[in-house]
């Protein structure tokens, strides 16, 4: 009878060992990279970031009303010149930084392209700091990811440079310009690595 309780015993504890380790392969696990999000874009589809595999990405969190708000042409800017190479920037509007994005996805749309005829791709809008934080910026922005580039979103514009394998591999403050040579000597470098 004890060995009976024993053997039971020990197959419960194996039991809770194992399904302490099964979550990390289910779909719930913690993401590893920027690639294990899904992002809806500016029109409401669905985007899983795992598509910009092999890529550069410029991760960037926009505003139409900002002082920063030209950066969208040098964003255009840097996005032409090194897309061939397969760079691509990632516009998030929010509005958590002096409510310098209110508008809907259809006017933020309209007025990128109208005002600075952007054809990178955009997202609808999410929050990046505080409450509701979106997973993504969660993951962007938490010590446990990266210490070197976590903390807090300070403004508008704030930038992340994410490398081939989706990791992220610098941090660029709101008033850095996207076509400086702080950031794209960083670009430059980051395309220059193998896919």
């Amino acid at each position: 009878m004890i060995d009976r309780v024993l053997a039971l015993s020990l197959a419960a504890v194996a039991v809770l060992a194992v399904s302490r380790v099964a979550p990390a392969a289910e779909p719930g696990k913690k993401p590893a990279s920027v690639l294990d999000f899904k992002v809806q874009d500016i029109d409401g589809k669905e985007v899983d970031l795992s598509k910009y595999q092999g890529k550069v990405l410029l991760i960037v969190n926009t505003a139409s009303q900002c002082g920063y708000t030209p950066q969208y042409q040098g964003l255009e800017a840097i996005y032409q010149k090194y897309k061939e190479q397969g760079f691509e920037v990632l516009a998030f509007p929010a509005n958590e930084f002096g409510r310098q994005e209110p508008g809907t996805n259809s006017e933020i749309k309209t007025f990128c392209s109208s005002t600075y005829h952007t054809s990178f791709p955009l997202f609808s809008k999410i929050v990046v700091k505080g409450s509701g934080i979106h997973p993504l910026y969660q993951f962007l922005t938490s010590k446990e990811t990266d210490p070197k580039f976590g903390g807090d979103i300070p403004w508008n514009f704030a930038k992340f440079l994410v490398n081939r394998k989706g990791e992220v591999i610098a941090r660029f403050e709101p008033k850095d310009k996207p076509e400086s040579e702080t950031v794209t000597k960083v670009v430059e470098s980051a395309l220059a690595q193998p896919k």
